[in-house]
C-alpha cells in the first residue's frame, strides 16, 4: 500500500511480487478490480480501499478494509489501527468477538461473490495484465471457489517478522 493513504498506487506497475496480476472493470463494482498471486496465494485489491490476501487455499491471511489492517490471529481475527506520528507508526490491535468476525465474513464475500458470478456469465477480459496470456478464467475460478468454500475462512495465525 502507499505510503501516503492519498496516493494512488498503479499495482500493474508496482506491484512486482505479484505474478501473475491483472486489472479488471466490472459494471458492478465502483472501483476497478487488481488480482495478483503471490506463489499460489491471491491477492484481491477493490480499489484502494478494499484488499484481501489469501493463502494458496483461499483462507483469509490479511485484509485492508477502510483504513484498518485486520489480520488472522489464531483461530480469530483482529483488527489493527495505525496511528502515525513524526517519528512512529503504532498499531492499536482489537481482536474482532464472533459475531464481528461473521460481519466481517460476509461483507468480504459480497464482492468476490460479484467476481464469481461475472465469471459465470462469460469470461472476465483484463485491462492490462502481466504477464500477457494469462488464464484468468481459470486462474480466477480456481481461486474464487477456494475463497467462498473454505472452512476454516481465516488462515492460521501471520508471524511477525523478527
Amino acid at each position: 500500500m502507499a505510503r501516503n493513504e492519498s496516493e494512488r498506487e498503479d499495482l500493474i506497475n508496482e506491484a512486482t511480487a505479484l505474478l501473475p496480476r491483472a486489472e479488471f472493470l466490472l459494471p458492478s463494482l465502483t472501483e476497478p478490480l487488481t488480482v495478483g498471486f503471490r506463489d499460489s496465494a491471491p491477492s484481491f485489491f477493490f480499489g484502494q480501499n478494499q484488499v484481501y490476501h489469501f493463502d494458496p487455499c483461499g483462507r483469509l491471511r490479511r485484509a485492508f478494509v477502510d483504513g484498518f489492517l485486520f489480520r488472522s490471529q489464531h483461530s480469530g481475527l483482529a483488527r489493527l489501527e495505525r496511528t502515525r506520528s513524526e517519528s512512529q507508526t503504532t498499531l492499536l490491535r482489537t481482536d474482532l468477538d464472533t459475531e464481528q468476525q461473521q460481519l466481517f465474513h460476509q461483507q468480504m464475500l459480497a464482492p468476490l461473490q460479484i467476481v464469481h458470478n461475472h465469471l459465470t456469465n462469460g469470461p472476465l477480459q483484463p485491462l492490462r495484465t502481466v504477464p500477457a496470456g494469462t488464464d484468468w478464467t481459470n486462474l480466477l475460478t480456481t481461486a474464487l471457489n477456494h475463497i467462498l468454500t473454505a472452512d476454516p475462512w481465516l488462515s492460521s495465525t501471520i508471524f511477525a517478522r523478527r
